[in-house]
């Protein structure tokens, strides 16, 4: 078991569309919080609309589901690997901006960039490229008093040697172990190679690397608990567990499974029972 903590879900694996009905369905099933998606296009209406946040920061507020943290999936469709005097390279550096900025603004203690897809580190330029604009992206970060980290399926040699060339204390490795389990990796030697690295909120999915099906946490082949044996020994103390099953389907007993399952390993107590879906504020 570790460090009592908060058990969260994430915007994007949710039925609801856009940041405030996320917050308000992540209530109805009883999340302690949430990560939020800033949007774009396929991914949802913009986050960083003004009257959007301020509608986040009262359901927030209101529901009590805090806000853990920020992410910009559509640069998975857009590239961070891209070279900078792209048309491409530009407009990730915006996403960044905006990122960074709505973050910010929601007053989350954790920015996080995802490097699959078009920002997959595939190439010893790939990865060059990805250094380059996560050492500009953490200072502004740090200027923005936040964190920020990168998520990414590297080996454990070139995810630590990534930090080290970005060079900041403010960077560090978000932490998926099933992406690692279906890169082929083993995640928890992954964590005890770059434990001091990890940033302090984790995702968790599970399933079944070699037919693709998901599976409900703890019953696939993610070895979480003895990713979390290796974050005690390893890592820091996470501040949040935040699940990353598919919940899209609306149904409410994988969640609700789900989120028991975390809790028990958190040594968080269980939350009072939640509302239907169909009768919270979403």
């Amino acid at each position: 078991m570790i460090a009592p903590t908060a058990v969260g879900l994430t915007a994007w694996r949710l039925p609801s569309v856009g940041a405030e009905a996320a917050v308000g369905y992540a209530a109805s099933l009883g999340s302690d919080g949430i990560q939020l998606d800033l949007g774009g296009p396929g991914r949802g209406p913009w986050t960083d609309a003004p009257e959007t946040v301020e509608a986040v920061l009262r359901a927030s507020s209101e529901l009590g589901v805090a806000l853990l943290g920020m992410t910009a999936n559509t640069l998975n469709d857009i590239g961070l690997t891209a070279p900078a005097d792209s048309s491409e390279g530009t407009r990730a550096r915006k996403v960044v901006v905006r990122l960074l900025d709505t973050a910010r603004a929601c007053g989350v203690p954790l920015a996080f960039v995802p490097s699959f897809r078009r920002s997959a580190i595939d190439t010893p330029d790939d990865f060059r490229r990805t250094v380059r604009i996560l050492a500009w992206a953490t200072a502004e970060a740090t200027a923005r008093g936040l964190l920020l980290a990168g998520e990414n399926v590297l080996s454990a040699e070139q995810a630590a040697r990534l930090v080290e060339e970005v060079g900041s204390p403010d960077f560090r490795l978000l932490l998926d172990p099933y992406n690692l389990c279906a890169a082929g990796r083993d995640p928890v030697r992954w964590v005890a190679a770059v434990g001091p690295y990890l940033a302090d909120q984790i995702h968790l999915k599970d399933g079944h690397p070699e037919t693709g099906a998901g599976a409900s946490l703890g019953t696939g082949e993610g070895r979480l608990d003895d990713v979390l044996a290796a974050v005690t020994a390893h890592g820091p103390a996470p501040r949040a567990l935040v699940l990353e099953n598919d919940y899209r389907d609306g149904g409410t007993t994988r969640p609700l499974r789900d989120l028991a399952w975390a809790r028990a390993r958190a040594g968080h107590p269980a939350p009072l029972p939640p509302l239907p879906p169909n009768e919270a504020a979403v």
